[in-house]
């Protein structure tokens, strides 16, 4: 998956909007007012997505294209680099987990909110 392959994945899913809050070469998007991915769009492309801690660990060790979060809470959050090493599968996998961990964590007014729309 590339980076605009990505972006329209994302924006597929319910509740779901984009913005630059930081700067021009990092595109956010959010469900719910809260992030779950980073998009990197300068210099070598990456993401950063919101994980389960444990999941975390699991993929760093058996992908070398997956780290710690780059400028973000390591132990929740991965930084995934697009250099064709991953799965479009696992890719998703991984986009519809940071989605659900972060949907999940929404108050439930907002969740029927944003399932509705």
């Amino acid at each position: 998956m590339d980076i605009e392959e990505i972006r329209a994945y994302c924006l597929s899913k319910k509740g779901t909007e984009e913005g630059f809050p930081f700067d021009d070469t990092t595109l956010v998007i959010k469900v719910g007012g809260k992030i779950y991915i980073l998009i990197r769009l300068d210099g070598d492309p990456s993401i950063n997505l919101k994980c389960d801690p444990a999941r975390a660990i699991e993929l760093r060790e058996s992908n070398p294209g997956i780290i710690p979060g780059y400028h973000m809470n390591k132990k929740h959050w991965n930084t995934v680099f697009l250099d064709g090493s991953l799965s479009t599968n696992l890719l998703r996998e991984m986009i519809d987990h940071s989605y659900n961990l972060v949907f999940q964590s929404l108050p439930i007014k907002l969740r029927l909110e944003v399932e509705q729309n």
